[in-house]
């Protein structure tokens, strides 16, 4: 079998996006375009055959691209999401029925730490086990001015992006054995960060040393900690107050690649770098960013 060659300068949607807004934490479906998980074109090799899968934030955007892809590759997944987001949970779930798969949903507010080690014993026990750990889940407001950022904005974008993935982590490398991986995004704005993102590109800069030191210390468990660096990727967190006002029509239209990137062409990296055949990579970022040259 072999793939056509498709330029990715237009694989996906072109130019920038219409202006549109949703209040938090913004639908999937009811974005124009929809956004692209791969929910028509990844198609599975057994890579993750027996795996089983946790991903936060897996309703919509980045995580629905991992999860599909996942499931695709023969793991068994189960998905976090804010309960807000139960219209695209149910979305992704009719994706699954019609693979034949089954998709556990296990909504819930990651700013508790008590929800975050509940949420590890639950999946344990719905999937008999968990051996990958996708921390994805964010919080993105985008802000003009540091005088804008308010103390409660702050809060929630460090709790959710940054103390979810602390709570959740301790709590999964407990019960991980040796050839578990847990995969972290990061993003662009890790190594360069945008001014208008300061509180968030705060929290991405930390997940890429979060990552590295907590690969080194469970090296030694043989768990592999790894993360994914995203550039502009269409997603609900643009339209739900991501991106300043009047920015969407520009938005991705700076990378070298000429466009935003779609979720389903980063729901390949997650596998890989989920995958047994790749043992030797812990303590990488890897970037998907259509060519900004950091990463």
């Amino acid at each position: 079998m072999t793939d056509t060659l498709i330029d990715p300068q237009d694989k996906f949607h072109t130019g920038g996006f219409a202006e549109q807004s949703q209040e938090w934490p913004g639908l999937q479906r009811d974005m124009d375009p929809v956004p692209d998980s791969g929910e028509d074109s990844y198609v599975g090799t057994g890579r993750l055959t027996g795996r089983k899968a946790l991903v936060t934030g897996g309703d919509s955007g980045i995580g629905r691209a991992a999860a599909i892809a996942f499931a695709r590759e023969g793991a068994a997944v189960a998905i976090n999401y804010h309960p807000r987001e139960q219209a695209d949970a149910d979305d992704l779930k009719a994706v699954f029925d019609k693979d034949g798969a089954t998709l556990v949903q296990l909504p819930g507010d990651l700013t508790d730490e008590a929800f975050c080690q509940s949420l590890i014993e639950q999946t344990v026990e719905k999937l008999g086990g968990l051996d990958i750990l996708v921390n994805n889940a964010a919080y993105q407001q985008a802000q003009k001015s540091i005088a804008d950022i308010t103390s409660e904005q702050f809060d929630r974008t460090m709790k959710t992006n940054i103390y979810a993935m602390f709570w959740l982590s301790k709590a999964v490398a407990a019960v991980m054995k040796p050839g578990s991986t847990i995969i972290n995004t990061a993003s662009v704005n890790s190594f360069n960060p945008a001014e208008d993102l300061l509180d968030y590109a705060t929290t991405k800069g930390a997940i890429e040393i979060f990552t590295k030191g907590l690969a080194k210390q469970l090296a030694t468990t043989g768990i592999r900690v790894n993360a994914v660096a995203p550039g502009p990727v269409w997603t609900p967190l643009q339209v739900s107050g991501g991106q300043l006002e009047g920015k969407l029509k520009e938005f991705g239209q700076d990378t070298a690649i000429g466009r935003a990137g779609q979720p389903v062409e980063l729901g390949g990296l997650y596998v890989t770098l989920a995958e047994q055949r790749n043992s030797f990579t812990t303590g990488s970022i890897v970037g998907a960013n259509g060519g900004t040259g950091v990463s």
